[in-house]
């Protein structure tokens, strides 16, 4: 089971994560929704394509952009559809 925390309450658990460039992207159905607030900031990578991001909202703390996806990855990232990763302190453990 891999694990995603933040301010010490789990945001994200599964036994279903793929691992892509050292970051475990998450099925977006084991992400725990009530935490992610929606933000306006995009990044582009090269092989994965455009990258959308959640701030997190746990307890009242705010870690903005903290949670990314990709809606429509290029093909040779389509492994990271519907799946979203975590950064910015937030602790993953397997």
């Amino acid at each position: 089971m891999t694990t995603a925390r933040w301010q010490g309450t789990v945001v994200a658990e599964s036994e279903d994560t793929v691992v892509v460039e050292g970051n475990h992207y998450f099925p977006v159905e084991s992400v725990r929704v009530e935490f992610l607030r929606p933000s306006d900031t995009t990044t582009v990578c090269g092989w994965k394509g455009t990258a959308n991001y959640y701030s997190l909202d746990v307890a009242g703390h705010t870690n903005p952009d903290a949670v990314w996806y990709y809606a429509d990855p290029k093909p040779e990232a389509e492994q990271v559809r519907g799946r979203v990763a975590f950064w910015h302190g937030v602790e993953i453990t397997e």
